[in-house]
C-alpha cells in the first residue's frame, strides 16, 4: 500500500525533473510505446468493437481531477420507487485491445499506470487511454454499463451489467461537485451522490468496513517557488468512492456465483499490527479507548489535524497485505474477503489504468449473460495475481522514491533551518533514531539524535541536516 499520494500543481524546477528522470531510468520504467503497439492502438481507435445496445440517452457525468483525461467511469443517479437507480459506465478497454496482440502484450508488461509527480507512465497509449477509450464529455464510447437498483437504505436489490454505447454530458471535478452540493445548486442526478454516498457509508459502518481519508501531498508552485502541502479529501471524494466500492462488491458477488473470477483480498490485520497502531495513537496523543474499534476511531479523525494526518498515514500499514486471488470451479480462495471493505471485493472500475479490471469486467458480463467467459480471459487467470503483485510493488517503489526525491529537492536550500515537528515513530532498538512529521512543509522524514531517546508523540524542534535529491535523502536532528 503506497504511503502517500503526491502530485504537482505547477511546473517543476530543473533539478527536480532531472532527479525524477534519473529515477525512471534506474527503475527501468517503460515510457515510450514500441511502434507496433502504437500502430495497433491507432488502428483500434479507428475501428473498435462496438456493442449493439445504445444507452446514449442517459446523461452521464464524470468526476475526476481537473487535468485528468483518462476517464474510466461515468455515472448517472436517479430516484426510483422506494429507492435509487445507479447507472455506472466503465470504459470498455476490451473493445480496443485484441487478445494476444502487441497492445495486449504491452499492457501485461506494464500492468498499471505509474504516477510520477511530473508525469504519468500510462498502461495504454494515449490515443486510447486519453481519447478513443476514455469517457470524455460529448463523445460516444463503448462501455460496460452497470445498473444497480438500491432500496431506501442504499442496499443493492438488483444488479445488471452489459456492453453499451454511452455518452457523457459533463466532466466534473471534486471541488466543483462539493461546491454545487453544498450550495444546493446541483441538479438531482448530482445531488443524489451525497444521498447515496451517505447511505453507502452507513452500510460500510454496519458491515465493519473502513475507508481511509489519507491526505494527499501536493507540490504547490507560488511566485516561482515550490512547497509541499497537504490536501485533505473532500466528502465528495468519499461519496464517489462508495459508487466504485458498490461496483467492486457486486462484481465479486457475480463472479463468486458463477464460480470463476479474481478477487482483491486482504487478510485481517494481526493483533500485533493493531497493537503497534495503538502505541502510535498514544504517541500522537490520540484518545483510543479500548471499547472503540479501529474503524470507529479512524472515522472520528480529522485529516486537517497534523496529529490525525500522521496517524492516518500510519494506518495504511494495515493494508499492505492486499493481493489478488483467482479461482475456478467454485473453490474460493482463503481469505476471500477484503478486510477493509468487509466483503468480497474486486477491482473492476479502472481498466484504462489497471490491467486486471479488463478481465474482471469480462467475467462479469459473461456471468450476467449466463455464458462461459471467453477463453482469453480464462487463460490469463492463473498469471494475473503474480503480474498484478509485481506491478503493485513497482508502483509502490515509484511512489516511495518520488516522495523522497521531492522532499529532498524542495528542502535542499534549507539545510540548517529549524522546523516544528512531531515524533511519530522511534526505532525499538535505537531510541535516538525515528521519524518526524513536520507541521510545515508537509514532510515525513528520518531523524537521528545524538544518543538521547526521542520523545515519541511529542512536539520537537528539529534541524535539517541533509537534503540531497541525487540520493533522495532527507535527514533531521533534534535542534
Amino acid at each position: 500500500m503506497p504511503r502517500r499520494h503526491v502530485h504537482m500543481t505547477g511546473a517543476a524546477e530543473a533539478p527536480l525533473r532531472a532527479a525524477l528522470r534519473a529515477l525512471r531510468t534506474t527503475l527501468g520504467v517503460p515510457e515510450d510505446f514500441p511502434p507496433d503497439v502504437l500502430a495497433e492502438a491507432e488502428a483500434a481507435a479507428r475501428d473498435p468493437r462496438l456493442p449493439d445496445h445504445d444507452a446514449t440517452d442517459i446523461p452521464f457525468f464524470t468526476i475526476d481531477p481537473p487535468a485528468s483525461s483518462d476517464l474510466d467511469q461515468a455515472m448517472h443517479l436517479a430516484r426510483r420507487d422506494h429507492g435509487y437507480r445507479v447507472h455506472y459506465a466503465i470504459a470498455d478497454v476490451a473493445a480496443f485491445v485484441a487478445p494476444g496482440g502487441a497492445l495486449d502484450a504491452e499492457a501485461h508488461r506494464r500492468v498499471q499506470t505509474l504516477y510520477f509527480p511530473d508525469e504519468k507512465v500510462p498502461l495504454h497509449p494515449a490515443v486510447l487511454s486519453e481519447d478513443a477509450a476514455s469517457l470524455l464529455p460529448d463523445r460516444t464510447a463503448p462501455a460496460l454499463l452497470w445498473q444497480f437498483d438500491l432500496d431506501a437504505e442504499g442496499r443493492t436489490v438488483a444488479t445488471e451489467v452489459r456492453r453499451a454505447l454511452v455518452r457523457s454530458r459533463a466532466k466534473l471535478d471534486y471541488a466543483g461537485v462539493q461546491r454545487q452540493i453544498d450550495t444546493g445548486t446541483a441538479e438531482e442526478p448530482l445531488a443524489l451522490l451525497k444521498d447515496i454516498g451517505l447511505l453507502r457509508e452507513q452500510l460500510e459502518i454496519e458491515r465493519g468496513g473502513i475507508s481511509l481519508n489519507v491526505p494527499e501531498q501536493e507540490i504547490v508552485e507560488r511566485d516561482g517557488t515550490h512547497s509541499l502541502e497537504y490536501r485533505s479529501p473532500l466528502p465528495a471524494d468519499g461519496w464517489n468512492a462508495q459508487i466504485s466500492l458498490l461496483t467492486g462488491m457486486a462484481a465479486a458477488d457475480l463472479m463468486i456465483a458463477a464460480g470463476t473470477g479474481i478477487l482483491r483480498t486482504l487478510p485481517t490485520a494481526p493483533g500485533g499490527a493493531v497493537a503497534r497502531l495503538r502505541r502510535s495513537a498514544e504517541a500522537l496523543r490520540i484518545d483510543w479507548p479500548h471499547h472503540v474499534s479501529y474503524a470507529q476511531l479512524v472515522r472520528s479523525l480529522d485529516p486537517e489535524n497534523p496529529r490525525h494526518a500522521a496517524f492516518l498515514q500510519d494506518c495504511t500499514t494495515l493494508l499492505r497485505g492486499a493481493g489478488y486471488s483467482a479461482f475456478t470451479g467454485g473453490e474460493l480462495p482463503s481469505p476471500a474477503v477484503h478486510a477493509a471493505v468487509a466483503h468480497e471485493y474486486t477491482h473492476c472500475t479502472a481498466p484504462l489504468r489497471r490491467l486486471v479490471d479488463r478481465y474482471t469486467g469480462e467475467l462479469c458480463v459473461a456471468a450476467v449473460a449466463g455464458q462461459e467467459p471467453p477463453e482469453w480471459a480464462l487463460a490469463a487467470l492463473h498469471v494475473l495475481p503474480k503480474e498484478m503483485a509485481a506491478g503493485a510493488q513497482r508502483a509502490n517503489t515509484v511512489e516511495r522514491e518520488c516522495i523522497d526525491i521531492v522532499e529532498a529537492a524542495l528542502l535542499r536550500e534549507r539545510v540548517g533551518e529549524v522546523f516544528d515537528a512531531f515524533v511519530v515513530d522511534v526505532k525499538e532498538n535505537e531510541p535516538a533514531v525515528g521519524t518526524v512529521h513536520l507541521e510545515d512543509p508537509a514532510v515525513v522524514a528520518r531523524i537521528e539524535g545524538d544518543g538521547a531517546e526521542l520523545p515519541l508523540g511529542e512536539r520537537l524542534r528539529v534541524r535539517l541536516t541533509q537534503a540531497d535529491p541525487g540520493s533522495a535523502k532527507v535527514l533531521f536532528a533534534p535542534a
